[in-house]
This record gives C-alpha cells, structure tokens and sequence, in this order.
C-alpha cells in the first residue's frame, strides 16, 4: 500500500472516531439472535481446531519447552503493542499510551527485541485494547454477537477490529505486503504467532471438555473479557446484572435467550433420538409408563485460532 492511500485509511478512521465522540458507552446485552447461524460455525471452528489447529499446537508444545514459548509469546506481545498504543491514542487515554509506549522502548532495548519482559518488572503493564474497544469507549452499540469462521467469537462491533487493527496497524501485516519469499515463507512469522497463540490456551479444553454446552461457555467468556477491557477491569454493577441477566430490564432478553436454548435442545433431542432409532434393532413398544431419552450433551470443544477465547485471567 503506498503512503497516500495508508494515510487516508488513518484519516478516514481518526474522522469516525471524532465523530463518534462524546456519546457514553453503550452497555452489552447478552442477545442472541443469530445463535442458530453461529452455532454451526461454532461447529464448523471445532472441526477446524480439533482436526488442524490443536494437532499443531500440541505438537509446538511437545518440540519446544515452557522458557522458548515464553519467549515467542513475549516477542509477540510487544511486537503488537503499537496496536495499543494507537488505540488507547484514539480513546484519548494519554496515560495507557504513555506506559504502552513505554513498555515497548524498555522491553524493546533491555528486553532484548522484546523477548524478555523487564517493563512489567518496573512497574509498566501491558494496557490491552483494540479498535473494537475504542468503538465501544465512543458509543457505538454492541451489536448481535457473531461467530466468524476460523476467527472465531466476535459482535457486530468486534468485526471491525480485525480489518483496522490488522490492516493499519499490525507489524506482521506490513512484514507479509512488504517481502515475497520462496513458498510464501513470509507468512511464517504469522503462523507461529497463531500456532503460540492457541497453545496458550490448550489447558482451557479441559473447561470445554466438561461443559454442556461450550458454545454459551465461550460466548459468555467472551463477552465478559471484552466488558472487562472497555471498562478497563471494572464494569458498572448494571453492566455485570445485564450479563447474568438480573438487570430491571433484561428480562425480555433473558427470556428470548432461553427460549433459543430450549428451542436448540429440544431440536439436539431430536436429532439423536432419530440416529437411535436408525442404528438400533425393533424393539417391543414401550410402555406409557416408560421414561423417554433426555437431551444428550453436545460434544466437547476446544477455543478457536486467532486469540479471541480471552484468557480465563482477564475475565
């Protein structure tokens, strides 16, 4: 991209944001209207993950010990820090762009490249933000929440940040436009940004595994990491009651979100009392007395590629 179009992309996002200015944050709500479409993306990402991604991620774990990924994830970690920088820039958060800006020289020169970590030690810690964040900081709504294949959770909000953050702002984006190798080996730093990525999150599978339904696991999860970074830890009371629904007036929305749930289990019973009928021999008829099969549990989950199953610390 040539520097006359790169500098209107910046222009035209700073001029949105402006615009934007002055309107209050509007709280999430836990609605659902698209839960049918996304739980089979939902599905289609697992598949992805249990027969691509994860096989990778545990074989990085299995070649490599916990001080190299330590190292991998610290040199990511501040090589995406102008990420920050920039937004908390754009959310007129002067004092988390300072202590990003300085996270980034410290660990950047005394870190050595930013694969060790010596910022956090004096005090300058990592102030995560995006541009999804920095919509939501100058008012714009939420959204429906989105599952977006191989990308996983996102809102009609979210899906804005990937686009921005990624295009003008991430340092491996400009690295892959600016070289061409043999195989498209410039992808590769990329690569094992993702791969390290969803390694991290390997320990999570054993809370999917155990979950009834990982897909309201990860969502919920999910919407509460992002209200934990747009009030920067500490959402409102009324925030929090929206989220479990005990807010005066959510009850609407909670009740449209267990109707959904109802409606999906019901179809879930269906669908394996239809597979049980086809795959058993006849059988004497039943009795009226006789108890009928309840829903069966969903299969277990893993977290989808790309970091947007937020860590169960910043939750």
């Amino acid at each position: 991209m040539n520097p006359s179009k790169k500098a209107l992309w910046i222009v035209v996002t700073a001029c949105i944001v402006l615009f934007l200015a002055g309107c209050a944050i509007q709280p999430a709500k836990q609605e659902d209207p698209l839960q049918s479409m996304n739980r089979k993306v939902f599905a289609f990402n697992e598949k992805v993950d249990n027969y691509v991604v994860k096989p990778i991620a545990k074989g990085y774990v299995k070649i490599t010990s916990a001080n190299v990924r330590s190292l991998v994830s610290n040199f990511y970690s501040n090589l995406l820090l102008p990420i920050s920088i920039v937004n908390d820039l754009l959310q007129a958060r002067v004092g988390g762009a300072a202590e990003d800006t300085g996270r980034l020289v410290v660990n950047s020169t005394i870190g050595l490249a930013g694969l060790f970590d010596p910022a956090n030690k004096l005090g300058l810690k990592l102030d995560e933000t995006d541009f999804g964040v920095t919509l939501a900081r100058w008012g714009v709504p939420q959204g429906p929440y989105l599952v977006l294949p191989f990308l996983g959770p996102s809102s009609f909000r979210d899906v804005w940040s990937d686009p921005v953050d990624s295009y003008l702002m991430n340092p491996l984006t400009y690295w892959i436009r600016d070289n061409n190798f043999k195989y498209h080996a410039e992808y590769l730093p990329l690569v094992l940004y993702d791969v390290q990525l969803r390694a991290s999150y390997l320990n999570a599978d054993t809370f999917l595994d155990s979950s009834y339904d990982p897909y309201i696991l990860v969502r919920n999860a999910y919407l509460q990491h992002r209200n934990f970074l747009i009030y920067h830890g500490s959402p409102p009371l009324s925030v929090i009651e929206s989220e479990q629904g005990l807010g005066p007036t959510s009850q609407e929305s909670l009740d449209a979100i267990s109707a959904q749930q109802r409606a999906w289990q019901a179809r879930q019973a269906t669908k394996n009392a239809a597979g049980k009928a086809v795959g058993s021999k006849p059988q004497k008829k039943a009795g009226a007395g006789t108890e009928q099969s309840s829903p069966v549990a969903p299969s277990s989950a893993s977290p989808t590629i790309l970091g947007h199953v937020p860590a169960a610390a910043g939750i």
